[in-house]
């Protein structure tokens, strides 16, 4: 369905009792982020801040769940829009033998076409009210996280045109607003709208840009939609809303933008200026990306509608409103990923933890031996799938939606020794671990049941484990002086896995460790063994799994030991890297964490916003595992 503005949506949200309005004054500088990070964690509702010292309110943590995003796009759940998918290429694919077919096929070619955007003349509802003197900072831009190098626009819809085929181009990058007129544009080298922008500076011509915010929730979303070039994110909006975006002309360059959004931003770069130095940025990641110099971005007219609402999310530690427009892309993406490149894939999910590009399961029916290094191959060469740091395959039964049964499935299924297959490649550019940027190491793990030819000799790789074995493992490991602490939970669920801290004190410590834990054959049940840093909580094992996939190069942190008659058992190092204990050159970022006087400032007025039961700060938890150091880590 489409929704007429984004107030409409607000209303929606509002009758489905999923929104809260606050009326108190709450600064968007920090004190915003900490109360939606604390809604955030336990699937709370949409905010919409009233009361910011700015002319203009705040909606924010609007698709912060699984319902909510559905409720954006307008379907009961998000595998309605799948099945939409796969329906429409069926019908447009399928042979056709007769006249009649044929005929039969133009009132669904009538409706594809009545989701292509359209230019309209005229000025559009964004348009209702021109700001004079064009000044983002009349905005309530928010200031996310204490080590931010300024505020950010955080959820801007932002389009470019190809300078050589005009082809348009939506992403979502955000703005660090350094001016009234001047914000930071951070796109990354892969991005589309950074190839635009390097065909501009072939040319030596500005390159005009314009951002919108708001308007119907599917603009936002078809703004992170992994879409092939040259398929017009708009399209994919009408798609969804089941009408076509209308748009209308900038007032100060060519652009067209949609005719309903709340703001519209328009401007230009000038490839010929020297970049600004951006950030940092608490990312998705729950670290810090660290500064950088990005493109300028100079601001020539800023116009929006009545009565506007400024549409804003934070990204943080897991789990926040992100993962769930990631949760909407895994639906909606995995038809056309099976009808058109990999046809054997049944589900496929990316866990919150593994914050989108570090962690991804897929399940497949298996036909063949080598298949699953086929899935991941055929993955990892697909558009940002590119930047997948950890595939898990399986077959059969398994439910990928449940963590603990595809861990089962693992320790039932894999050989250390033979199953964990490593490579190199690209990496995202937030990812921090991989010694050189934006490239690095990769695994996948074919966790599937093994064909006659690919058993290379070892047919049983099941473990069975029981409370001696748990016990002695733990014993094992509480006799090494480098261990601190020990996690054999999943060990007490039959899973061969173990988790243990340590202070790393001396180069090669970790996998010395690791060594001559796997010596003592006390250690035999245990396929996985994960060193982590002693300030953290070994026991959460969320936490441990979304610091683990984070700090982890996959290729260049693990070690395969022998036990036994050649058993096979793997140590990863999860740990922090530095240049004296690791030989690693680059910088590592710090952990988020909001500042605790504006976390007392929230407890003390908790009662005053409306959002019932007392909800402690997520910000109290993390922040003794923050390192030394602001946004980077200091050794």
């Amino acid at each position: 369905m489409a929704y007429r503005n984004l107030g409409d949506f607000i209303n929606t949200l509002e009758k489905a009792g999923e929104l809260v309005r606050i009326k108190e004054y709450v600064n968007p500088d920090l004190e915003i982020t900490e109360i939606t990070d604390r809604i955030s964690k336990i699937y709370g509702p949409a905010l919409l801040f009233e009361n910011t010292g700015y002319e203009f309110p705040v909606l924010i943590n609007s698709m912060g769940t699984e319902k909510r995003m559905a409720i954006a796009l307008g379907v009961e759940k998000l595998d309605d829009v799948a099945q939409q998918i796969e329906g429409l290429f069926k019908t447009l694919t399928g042979p056709k033998n007769s006249f009649m077919e044929k005929l039969k096929m133009l009132p669904q070619l009538g409706e594809i076409a009545s989701w292509m955007p359209r230019q309209i003349a005229g000025r559009g509802e964004c348009q209702q009210v021109v700001m004079e003197n064009p000044d983002i900072t009349k905005l309530p831009v928010l200031k996310c996280w204490p080590e931010d190098g300024g505020p950010f626009v955080t959820l801007p819809v932002i389009q470019t045109l190809d300078p050589l085929t005009g082809i348009r181009n939506i992403g979502l990058y955000r703005m660090q607003v350094f001016g009234p007129q001047l914000t930071g544009m951070h796109w990354h080298r892969h991005k589309v709208s950074a190839r635009h922008f390097n065909e501009y500076k072939k040319l030596g011509k500005r390159m005009p840009v314009s951002v919108s915010i708001g308007g119907d929730p599917a603009y936002t979303y078809s703004a992170t939609a992994p879409l092939p070039d040259g398929v017009d994110e708009f399209m994919l909006a009408g798609f969804l809303r089941k009408k076509r975006v209308e748009l209308v002309k900038c007032l100060t360059n060519e652009l067209y933008v949609p005719a309903d959004a709340d703001f519209i931003i328009e401007g230009y770069i000038d490839p010929e200026e020297d970049y600004i130095l951006e950030g940092p940025f608490g990312d998705h990641t729950g670290y810090y990306s660290l500064a950088d110099y990005y493109p300028r971005f100079h601001i020539t007219a800023i116009t929006h509608r009545k009565n506007p609402v400024y549409l804003a999310t934070i990204v943080g530690i897991p789990p926040q409103e992100d993962a769930w427009i990631g949760k909407a892309t895994e639906r909606i993406f995995l038809a056309p990923i099976k009808m058109t490149m990999v046809p054997e894939i049944v589900d496929m999910v990316l866990p919150v933890e593994g914050v989108f590009h570090n962690l991804v399961i897929v399940k497949i029916n298996k036909d063949y031996p080598g298949q699953a290094l086929k899935v991941m191959n055929s993955l990892w060469g697909a558009g940002q799938m590119m930047f997948t740091k950890m595939m898990i395959v399986v077959d059969g039964d398994v439910n990928i939606h449940d963590n603990l049964e595809v861990a089962r499935y693992i320790s039932t299924h894999v050989d250390p020794a033979r199953d964990f297959v490593f490579s190199q490649g690209p990496t995202d550019v937030l990812d921090h671990s991989c010694s050189t940027m934006a490239f690095g190491g990769k695994m996948g793990i074919d966790a599937t049941r093994k064909l006659p030819e690919e058993l290379n000799g070892v047919e049983d790789t099941s473990v069975k484990v029981n409370a001696t074995d748990i016990e002695q493992v733990q014993n094992a490991l509480q006799s090494f002086e480098d261990i601190h602490q020990v996690n054999t939970k999943l060990m007490q669920l039959g899973i061969p896995i173990v988790f243990v801290t340590i202070e790393k004190k001396r180069r090669g410590q970790v996998m010395e460790s690791a060594a001559k834990i796997f010596s003592d054959a006390r250690m035999t049940p245990v396929k996985v063994l994960i060193f982590m840093e002693s300030n953290l909580d070994a026991s959460d094992i969320a936490d441990v799994v979304w610091r683990f996939s984070n700090n982890v190069d996959p290729r260049r942190d693990h070690r395969v030991f022998y036990s036994n008659g050649n058993k096979g058992h793997i140590a990863f190092d999860g740990t922090l890297k530095t240049k004296e204990l690791d030989g690693f050159t680059r910088d590592w970022p710090n952990i988020l964490a909001v500042d605790e006087a504006t976390c007392r400032s929230i407890d003390a007025r908790w009662d005053s916003f409306g959002l019932g039961k007392f909800i402690p700060s997520p910000s109290d938890k993390y922040r003794s595992q923050v390192y030394k150091g602001g946004a980077v880590v200091t050794p």
